[in-house]
């Protein structure tokens, strides 16, 4: 009884991820771990809040694309409701892309779900501990780009995009349509048009055709889905 009630309680955490078999995956991995523990877990945006306040769990672990939704805004919602709350993102998708615009959203680290697993329980323990986690890959570019002095200097013009572009530009990329864009991002459709507009300014695209392929490209080389 002695040694159960001298025990550290341990660290809890909440998965959000839209696939199942992704979920199922790393709670067997965190309850492998004699210190962590999965406290929940919840597949979009909504119920990912809605997670975070019922269950107050002491990280989260996520992707950033949840049923169509844009992740980054879950980022963005933990960090204003919960700023102490750390958040991993566990992504398919590109990191050199992706991994900056998480950490300016709120979080912690970000690491891909092709890394080995010791990786990724490197990257959850060192999050816990208050660092900020990235690869040597990514880390080396970031240091690259600051050290560069030219933060105008961009390896894709998709890097251009705001964060709402970037999101608009994916969903374009899956063939979803203005209006159903408008209404999963609760926004008008000439909203919606007038990001359109900044994409083909932004990426020099002629018309709505152009961005079209441009869009089903580059979701195709950006998300292994």
């Amino acid at each position: 009884m002695k040694e159960s009630a001298d025990q550290k309680p341990k660290t809890r955490i909440l998965i959000v991820d839209d696939h199942p078999i992704v979920r199922e995956h790393m709670g067997q991995l965190i309850r492998q771990q004699p210190d962590l523990t999965v406290c929940g877990e919840a597949d979009d945006l909504t119920s990912g809040i809605a997670a975070v306040r019922k269950l107050r769990p002491d990280m989260v672990i996520m992707d950033i694309s949840l049923k169509g939704v844009y992740g980054m805004d879950l980022i963005k919602d933990i960090r204003d409701g919960f700023p102490k709350l750390p958040v991993l993102v566990l992504s398919m998708h590109d990191e050199l892309l992706f991994a900056e615009r998480a950490l300016r959203a709120g979080a912690r680290g970000y690491i891909t779900k092709q890394e080995a697993t010791h990786s990724i329980l490197h990257a959850i323990r060192q999050v816990l501990q208050g660092s900020v986690y990235l690869n040597q890959k990514m880390s080396t570019a970031l240091l690259g780009k600051i050290s560069a002095g030219r933060p105008g200097t961009v390896s894709s013009p998709v890097e251009l995009l705001s964060d709402r572009e970037l999101q608009v530009f994916h969903r374009i990329g899956q063939g979803v349509s203005p209006r159903q864009i408008s209404e999963e991002m609760h926004i008008s459709v000439k909203t919606v048009e007038s990001h359109c507009a900044r994409i083909r300014d932004k990426l020099q695209l002629k018309d709505g055709s152009q961005l079209l392929q441009y869009a089903i490209q580059w979701t195709r080389n950006s998300f292994n889905q």
